[in-house]
């Protein structure tokens, strides 16, 4: 599993550590990380021409040290100042030893334009509210140059702690990061700018806490969270999945719902709703009803609101079930408020930015600038799980603790449909007995696989990515 830790913590966690090292210690090791990377990315350092931004912080002591062993590996470098009187002294005078020269930001252009490789120095984890006009204008010239671009600890201009961007931001090509990751690589629209992320252990592990801000699921987390029937099992204790979806004029959303919901673990699937005649067509292994929600037959978990259109009863009813549930689309917007805090069993709900942005009352480029927070607010006003979908998908418990991100996926699954087939995967996983938090996490996780297998790099149907779902499986648990 990776995680991420607030600014706050890394802080805490980096003075514990330099308070038992040797003073500067701590700088180098981060330092030789960096320059290691650095090199790698130019395949050949001797010759090489490297530029380095450079802030007043520790962020720019990094690339000095970084660019004073590049120099000595025969590298030219050139180092443009962005506060003089503050750059970090230690760190200006290795690479003066080494080689490397200075220049204020009004003769960096010409650098910049010529340069292989721009280590990005300007601010580090602290840095809030954007970036100042000088600092703007070398980003803007860094993006007219053809340089490999590699930031120290993240990218300049964004926010470490939300994955805000407020304003220009450095994009980088490769991000080099110092003994964790940092929220904001992880979450859009920050992760966007920070290219590939590469951790390099500085010693920090032992200084943080056991729990962290963010969790990033990886193919043995989901493999011990995925229901694997037993010898005694039948298809009522691997559990069974209610879905209440579809309408006249939205069918395709309760076969699109069912379809995640028979791949996602559970041994049975009920339907109830219009839609019962599509459904049974495309999956007759599918128990249909038309009698509503009370009257389906036992389930152990409840899928509601794809395509339900206007159905506010369905909703209402199913909310009133004392079985977990878990509330997509049309859904969401019926629900009442009240109700969904009042349920004593777990709830998922799962909105995109624009309906997360009505569950808030605020413009959904709020929702989309400050997912994290967003996701977190609607958990804890709704008393719910939140799987937030979008570019990067966040899942929030409602008391708090660890958001997980999820790190699978493409952009080939924003298409019509690809959220049905997530709410009955996710639904499933509900029946099968996993937790509100852990089901949505992990069919976020094969889902966004699945996508990715069925595209492979093309575009993809919502039917396509159900199909897919098996090999996902089949993927993690091999």
């Amino acid at each position: 599993m990776r995680t991420a830790y607030s600014v706050e913590t890394v802080r805490a966690a980096e003075r514990e550590l330099m308070a038992r090292l040797p003073e500067g210690a701590l700088m180098q090791r981060a330092a030789a990380g960096l320059a290691a990377a650095c090199a790698d990315l130019l395949g050949r350092v001797y010759g090489s021409r490297v530029v380095l931004l450079v802030g007043s912080g520790d962020n720019g002591g990094d690339a000095l040290y970084a660019g004073a062993r590049l120099a000595r590996r025969g590298a030219g470098v050139t180092a443009v100042l962005l506060a003089p009187d503050r750059t970090h002294p230690g760190g200006l005078v290795a690479l003066r030893r080494a080689g490397g020269v200075t220049v204020a930001p009004g003769a960096a252009e010409e650098p910049i334009l010529r340069a292989d490789l721009v280590l990005d120095g300007i601010v580090g984890i602290g840095g809030r509210g954007g970036l100042r006009p000088d600092a703007a204008a070398l980003v803007s010239l860094v993006e007219e140059s053809r340089a490999a671009v590699v930031a120290v600890d993240l990218p300049s201009g964004v926010e470490a702690g939300t994955g805000e961007v407020r304003g220009p931001a450095v994009r980088a090509d490769l991000t080099v990061t110092f003994g964790t990751h940092k929220p904001g690589l992880l979450i859009d629209p920050a992760r966007e700018y920070a290219g590939s992320v590469r951790l390099v252990d500085i010693g920090l592990g032992p200084e943080l806490p056991d729990e962290a801000e963010l969790e990033a699921l990886q193919h043995a987390d989901v493999r011990a969270l995925l229901p694997v029937p037993g010898a005694e099992s039948d298809k009522y204790r691997r559990g069974v999945v209610g879905i209440a979806a579809g309408s006249a004029r939205y069918p395709g959303a309760a076969v699109l719902a069912v379809a995640g919901a028979l791949r996602g673990g559970a041994g049975a699937v009920r339907y109830v709703g219009p839609a019962g005649d599509s459904v049974i067509a495309r999956f007759p292994e599918t128990l249909v009803s038309d009698r509503g929600p009370k009257h389906a037959g036992r389930v152990q978990a409840w899928v509601v609101g794809p395509g339900a259109g206007d159905d506010a009863a369905t909703v209402a009813e199913v909310l009133a079930a004392d079985v977990p549930v878990l509330i997509d689309a049309d859904g969401l917007r019926l629900a009442d408020a009240g109700a969904v805090r009042a349920r004593t069993a777990p709830t998922l709900m799962t909105p995109h930015a624009g309906e997360a942005a009505a569950l808030l009352g605020v413009a959904r480029e709020e929702v989309e600038g400050a997912r994290l927070e967003s996701v977190r607010e609607l958990a804890g006003r709704y008393g719910a799980a939140v799987l937030l979908k979008g570019s990067t998908t966040l899942v929030a418990g409602p008391g708090g603790g660890a958001v997980r991100v999820n790190p699978t996926g493409t952009s080939w699954l924003a298409t019509a449909g690809s959220g049905d087939v997530l709410s009955g995967l996710g639904g499933s996983l509900l029946a099968a007995g996993l937790s509100a938090v852990d089901a949505g996490s992990v069919a976020a996780y094969l889902h966004g696989l699945a996508g990715r297998f069925a595209s492979d790099g093309a575009p993809v149907g919502a039917h396509d990515v159900a199909a897919a779902i098996p090999g996902a499986w089949r993927d993690v648990r091999e």
